[in-house]
């Protein structure tokens, strides 16, 4: 295991360095959706399945940063100072708890991040140009985890990602703040990022013992078809433990439902991605 914190060895390189790295923003400007949870745990899932992975905690509140192990104290350099101009992305990179899924983290700075960016030209393209770096040639993957709004922030993550995974928690209001959300993400794409697209929806929270969990899959499903991944992820107990163990639920507790669900939901992605390209 690595020592958490600890910065990032610029000298390890990816054995296949001519793949396109692939940079997903995770949003939903409705919070409590299992927006970070998934966040992390599909960065975790994606590592096990022998991808390199990087991690950006563009939220706040700093709770993908804990669920990977890492303290407020030992958090020396954040997003904070990348998006302000302080330094490149490769001097906040440190090693998480998980072997190769690496971690820009966020501090409270972040906060104020939104009103200290206002007047600046390209305020909106931030992270991207933080993002045109060689050191990304290094990860597989990118996951940009967004905070709960559609704030300024949210933006810079949809300008600088190629694609857009929705986490969403099956309940009655769901589908009223996915509209909104998309109508952002065509904004985004008609204004900002022609390259953007919807890679799919996630279904968390999901309680098979109760019809309105459902329903709503069934509404989703009924809406956007196949935008929605297969996998749906169970509400379960050791999912929700985990971060206060400063942990991915895949560490936390590897057979349980929630994490063989975030490994379906990898290797549903990775099979998406094939796809595509094929």
């Amino acid at each position: 295991m690595l020592c958490k914190g600890k910065k990032m060895n610029m000298s390890t390189k990816l054995s296949t360095t001519d793949k396109k790295t692939e940079i997903i923003a995770v949003a939903n400007q409705k919070g409590g959706v299992g927006k970070t949870t998934t966040t992390i745990n599909l960065a975790t899932a994606l590592v096990a399945a022998q991808k390199k992975v990087l991690l950006i905690d563009l939220d706040p509140q700093g709770n993908a940063s804990t669920g990977l192990g890492l303290g407020r104290e030992e958090r020396d350099n954040s997003i904070y100072e990348i998006l302000m101009g302080e330094i490149s992305l490769e001097q906040a990179i440190v090693e998480s708890i998980v072997p190769n899924l690496f971690l820009v983290p966020s501090t409270v700075d972040l906060a104020g991040a939104e009103l200290e960016l206002v007047a600046e030209e390209q305020r909106t393209y931030r992270l991207r140009k933080a993002l045109q770096n060689p050191i990304i040639d290094q990860f597989d993957y990118i996951l940009i985890d967004c905070p709960p709004s559609l704030s300024l922030l949210t933006l810079n993550a949809l300008a600088a990602a190629r694609s857009v995974i929705v986490p969403l928690q099956c309940e009655f209001f769901a589908l009223e703040g996915l509209s909104l959300l998309l109508r952002t993400i065509e904004t985004v794409k008609a204004n900002f990022n022609p390259a953007l697209e919807m890679s799919g929806v996630v279904l968390t929270m999901f309680d098979g013992r109760n019809n309105l969990s459902g329903q709503v899959a069934n509404d989703v499903r009924g809406h956007l078809g196949q935008k929605v991944f297969n996998t749906v992820i169970p509400r379960n107990i050791r999912v929700s433990e985990a971060p206060s163990h400063g942990k991915p639920v895949l560490l936390y507790d590897y057979k349980c439902s929630g994490s063989q669900a975030y490994i379906r939901l990898a290797r549903e992605l990775l099979q998406r991605e094939i796809a595509k390209a094929a």
